[in-house]
């Protein structure tokens, strides 16, 4: 009777295994779709489109961009985390979204645990903007000009508890400063009043406002990061500009709905890494002012504990809210 039980056992392991490399070696056999948590236009959505073209080539089938914005990321979120796992519905997931969401609001329609992480495509340093009309032209002279008129001025971010939000935030704390805080859905409205006036400041990613700070239509201060961004070479990094420890990076990570099989995964990861190797790809990301950064699924996992932890303590330091 043991050794018979231990046959089912194993039978039943083998067609577990073996159902899931046909799954993996039948995909795809219909178009992926990438669902993106904000309209068009920012650091998010161009890094979707960076990949959807060359894995579309890489995998043989339409990558189809879907832009889902809407409850800071909350809305794309939901949707793929209720999908069917089978990797045709895919999350380009922001990393302020998917770290910062939780820490902000424990009843969302979705969890970490929700999706699996496929693989981490590009990051991108965020760069200290301001309107020509604020009388500052570097980083030192933009923070006493703060400090002589607290509350005057105001900044973007992509909506509550974006990147850009928390950052914005980590910038005041550490400087001493106040502005007001105006959160648009996405980059590309943001982008557009801070262009405009009626904002004054948006610390944000490059390919949202390196070409108009290189068309002198808006003030780059600083990079927020280790070195200097090369779409902008003339903007000094936040420490060359006098505000050393202040650094701030986001990321994009692609994933899939739990339960996902873990072959199609495997697929999707190797299939994505040589997506973004492809020449092509990295001419477009360098033009965009992307930085391509790949991770494997466990490597990607490991980044998001790490900074979930992180940005729990920042959240409660900041004293940041979801409204």
């Amino acid at each position: 009777m043991t050794t018979r039980r231990y046959s089912l056992r194993t039978l039943a392991a083998a067609t577990v295994l073996l159902s899931g490399l046909a799954a993996a070696q039948s995909f795809p056999s219909k178009p992926v779709t990438l669902v993106v948590p904000n309209p068009p236009g920012g650091f998010v959505d161009a890094s979707a489109r960076l990949l959807s073209e060359p894995l579309s080539r890489v995998l043989g089938q339409s990558v189809v961009v879907d832009n889902k914005g809407g409850g800071s990321g909350n809305v794309a979120y939901g949707l793929v985390a209720r999908s069917t796992p089978d990797g045709y519905t895919l999350l380009t997931s922001y990393s302020a979204y998917h770290v910062g969401n939780p820490n902000l609001n424990p009843k969302l329609p979705w969890a970490q645990k929700d999706l699996a992480p496929v693989a981490l495509i590009t990051v991108a340093t965020n760069v200290i903007a301001i309107h020509p009309s604020v009388p500052a032209n570097t980083l030192g002279e933009f923070i006493s000009y703060l400090k002589a008129n607290p509350g005057k001025l105001s900044y973007a971010s992509q909506g509550n508890g974006s990147l850009s939000h928390i950052g914005t935030e980590m910038f005041k704390m550490q400087t001493h400063t106040s502005m007001v805080h105006i959160p648009y859905r996405g980059s590309g409205p943001a982008v557009q009043d801070v262009l405009s006036g009626q904002v004054q400041v948006f610390i944000t990613t490059p390919p949202s406002i390196m070409g108009h700070i290189q068309a002198g239509k808006l003030k780059g201060l600083a990079v927020a990061g280790k070195a200097r961004h090369p779409g902008i070479p003339n903007v000094p990094t936040t420490a060359e500009a006098g505000l050393k420890g202040f650094e701030l990076e986001a990321w994009v990570g692609i994933f899939a709905p739990a339960g996902t099989p873990p072959e199609v995964i495997a697929k999707l990861s190797s299939s994505i890494k040589q997506a973004m190797e492809q020449p092509d790809t990295k001419t477009r990301a360098n033009a965009a002012g992307i930085e391509i950064r790949y991770l494997p699924p466990a490597a990607l996992d490991a980044l998001v504990k790490r900074e979930t932890e992180f940005w729990a303590k920042t959240i409660k330091s900041a004293g940041i809210t979801a409204d």
